[in-house]
């Protein structure tokens, strides 16, 4: 059935290397959910309660960026235009000091320019994700996450695409062993039907989260089971887009010791001092020492 669709092109703040920035969702594999074959972005979030998909074709450049945001409905696109501009962690002045006091930054901002976090704007999505990863390679996790996505996802065409939101009734009604036929281990199945239990029934409000402090966040998340401080700090860097580094993480360490340790691998306290001097443009910092470490440092 023929669909008609509704364009318009959306400018961000630069430099910013939107193709690179994405490269995450395709390096590790098609969730279904984050969707980026080099070209085109797909995802989705909530507008007035409703889960909406949209599609963003890159048509700028690193100084001049700017992507083509295509909806269903035209009254979306004013929405959907708002979440794409605050999609990526910019911090230009705090960025600006920092390359200016701290050399192993500067290099890798020169030779990255323009890297950036992409924000996760369904909050829920962003839980699983970072439960999905724990412990495991991220090849894996993304391939987990697909098929908990095809299973219990909602799915949206965009044209000739479609993508897949997650939606916490969904999972909450799923049972643990349900959830081990998709190679997801016990303990991460009770977690994340106990995630998408909390969520589903008004325990654990996610939107209210977007204007709490840090520590409240951070202990909201942790009195569920399966949310320990890694997942908290990945969740207030990637989902609310703060200055926070998630120093517990094994990738986080790894990149940390690669850029300021010649290799040596840093404890959860040796990254909290090593970074400690990254302040505001820490999502940006962090973004880039991981981005090295995927591609050689």
């Amino acid at each position: 059935m023929y669909q008609q669709l509704h364009t318009a092109v959306v400018r961000l703040p630069g430099p910013l290397d939107i193709p690179a920035s994405l490269d995450v969702f395709r390096r590790w594999g098609d969730d279904g959910v984050d969707r980026w074959n080099g070209q085109v972005l797909l995802r989705t979030t909530c507008v007035e309660g409703q889960t909406v998909p949209f599609a963003c074709s890159t048509t700028g450049t690193v100084d001049k960026p700017a992507v083509a945001v295509t909806v269903a409905q035209a009254a979306q696109l004013p929405a959907i235009a708002s979440v794409v501009r605050t999609m990526f962690v910019s911090a230009p002045k705090p960025l600006a000091a920092l390359v200016a006091a701290d050399p192993v930054i500067a290099r890798l901002e020169s030779r990255y320019r323009g890297v950036r976090p992409v924000l996760q704007s369904q909050l829920f999505t962003a839980l699983i994700r970072s439960i999905s990863a724990q412990q495991v390679n991220l090849k894996w996790a993304a391939t987990v996450r697909r098929r908990l996505a095809e299973t219990y996802g909602q799915r949206h065409t965009l044209g000739e695409y479609e993508v897949i939101s997650l939606e916490a009734d969904r999972i909450a009604a799923a049972r643990v062993s349900e959830l081990r036929t998709l190679q997801f281990t016990t303990r991460k199945s009770e977690y994340i039907i106990a995630l998408a239990s909390a969520v589903a029934a008004g325990r654990l409000d996610l939107e209210a989260l977007r204007h709490a402090a840090d520590a409240e966040v951070i202990a909201r998340l942790t009195a569920l089971r399966g949310l320990g401080l890694w997942t908290a700090e990945w969740f207030l860097a990637r989902a609310l887009g703060r200055a926070r580094v998630a120093a517990g993480d094994l990738g986080v360490r790894k990149a940390v010791g690669a850029v300021y340790l010649q290799g040596q691998m840093p404890t959860e306290a040796q990254v909290r001092e090593l970074t400690a001097h990254w302040g505001e443009a820490a999502g940006v910092a962090q973004q880039l020492v991981l981005h090295a470490l995927g591609f050689g440092v």
